[in-house]
């Protein structure tokens, strides 16, 4: 009889599924590659809305509204897509049939999570390369700390996809996750700029876990400052994975 595998080895197996299936599903593919690229396409070829605002007064279009659409691919990947799927695995008792096996239910989690930052980096490359054909050229001495605000922003998102896809009924999911997508697009702060909402909406919107990562990424891929530094933001990113990531161990049911 051969020995169990390691439990590395368990993990970037689950992971390497994990990537496949969300790689391999029509509708995950949609939300996450094919609907953050038909938006920078799209917005880089209209005027409309001016993304041109407060510390980006002046700058490229493209440069603007390319970390946006880069920080709405973490939001379909690592909160959307995770969240229905997560939902839906409770529903058939997928969840609770692989936190039984040798796995075990952190290792199944830090599979997911690891799929999503595989999925990421494919996405990031995708929509990078799509945007320097249309003309982006990024500040390099920014892609550094993008990175660590790419990761902080997706473990906040998971942290969210969590608490919602193990907590609620899988249609209740499927609803509000779609919902939460088109609110944190127009009103989010994440392709348009939190400087460009009502005043009332800004102070409020420039600390949620996707301004914090849009705004972020336009600081340190422009080279233009809006006053808060990305170290900070990566503070609050973090913050926000904590605080959700809490509150979801607190709630996740691994069944319905």
């Amino acid at each position: 009889m051969s020995a169990p595998a390691a439990p590395t080895r368990r993990v970037l197996a689950q992971a390497a599924f994990e990537t496949r299936t969300l790689l391999g599903n029509g509708e995950q593919l949609l939300v996450s590659v094919v609907l953050p690229l038909l938006a920078l396409v799209g917005l880089a070829l209209t005027s409309v809305p001016d993304l041109s605002v407060g510390p980006w007064s002046g700058v490229d279009r493209l440069a603007v509204l390319t970390p946006g659409v880069l920080a709405l691919a973490v939001i379909s990947t690592a909160f959307t897509g995770q969240a229905i799927l997560l939902a839906y695995e409770r529903r058939y008792g997928v969840l609770r049939l692989l936190g039984t096996t040798p796995l075990g239910r952190d290792g199944l989690l830090l599979g997911k999570a690891l799929a999503v930052l595989v999925v990421l980096a494919v996405q990031v490359v995708v929509i990078a390369a799509a945007a320097a054909l249309l003309g982006w050229r990024p500040a390099l001495t920014g892609l550094p700390p993008a990175v660590l605000l790419l990761v902080a922003g997706a473990a906040a998102f998971v942290g969210l996809a969590v608490l919602l896809g193990g907590s609620l009924r899988a249609e209740g999911v499927l609803a509000l996750a779609n919902l939460g997508w088109v609110l944190l697009l127009v009103l989010g702060g994440v392709v348009v700029p939190a400087a460009a909402l009502p005043g009332s909406l800004e102070p409020v919107v420039t600390w949620l876990p996707s301004a914090l990562l849009a705004d972020g990424l336009r600081t340190v891929l422009t080279g233009v400052s809006d006053g808060i530094p990305w170290s900070l933001r990566s503070a609050a990113l973090l913050g926000w994975a904590a605080l959700l990531g809490w509150s979801a161990s607190r709630v996740l049911r691994w069944s319905d």
